[in-house]
C-alpha cells in the first residue's frame, strides 16, 4: 500500500474519530454513541479484506483508546477493532456484497466489537453489571445499524478507489 493510500485511510479514521468524540456525544442515548470508527473498519473489511481491516482496526482502536474522554485502559478498543476487522474481512465476498449482507455484517461486527470491549472491561474490573452491559451492546448495535446507510457507502467507495480489486 502506498503512502497516499495509507494517509487516506488514516484520514477516514481521523474524521470518524473526531465526529464520534465531538458531535455524537450530543446525540447520545443513555451515554451511548455510535461507533463510527467501527463502521470505517467494517467498510475497509468488506472492500479490502481481513489483513488491511485488521491493521486499520488496530490504528483506529488505539486512536479511540487515547482520544479524550477515554476513561478505560488503553488497548481495549484496539483489540476489539482488530477482531472486528479480521472477522468482517473474512465475511467479504469477491463479488459486491448486497445491502442485506452489509447491514448484517455491521450488526454482527457491532455486537462482536462492543462485546469484546465490554468483556475486557469486566475482566479488568470495570464496575458494570450484566443488565447494563447488555443495554450498552444492544443500543450500540442499533446505533451502528441505523448509521450504516449514511456511512458505509462513501467509506466503501473510498476504499474501492484506493487500490484495484483484490480478485
Amino acid at each position: 500500500m502506498s503512502w497516499i493510500r495509507a494517509l487516506v485511510a488514516l484520514a477516514a479514521v481521523s474524521v470518524a474519530l473526531v465526529l464520534q468524540v465531538t458531535l455524537f456525544p450530543h446525540l447520545a442515548w443513555h451515554g451511548i454513541v455510535p461507533n463510527l470508527c467501527l463502521l470505517v473498519v467494517v467498510g475497509a473489511a468488506l472492500t479490502r479484506g481481513p489483513q488491511f481491516a485488521a491493521v486499520l482496526g488496530f490504528v483506529a482502536g488505539v486512536a479511540l483508546d487515547l482520544a479524550p474522554p477515554a476513561d478505560h485502559l488503553a488497548g481495549r478498543w484496539a483489540l476489539a477493532l482488530v477482531v472486528v476487522g479480521y472477522v468482517a474481512g473474512r465475511v467479504r465476498q469477491d463479488v459486491g456484497p448486497s445491502a442485506t449482507a452489509v447491514v448484517a455484517t455491521v450488526a454482527a461486527s457491532s455486537f462482536v466489537g462492543t462485546s469484546v470491549f465490554a468483556l475486557t472491561g469486566v475482566v479488568l474490573g470495570d464496575p458494570i453489571g450484566v443488565p447494563e452491559l447488555l443495554e450498552v451492546i444492544v443500543v450500540a448495535m442499533v446505533w451502528d445499524v441505523l448509521l450504516t446507510p449514511l456511512v458505509l457507502p462513501p467509506v466503501m467507495m473510498l476504499f474501492r478507489r484506493l487500490e484495484p480489486s483484490l480478485a
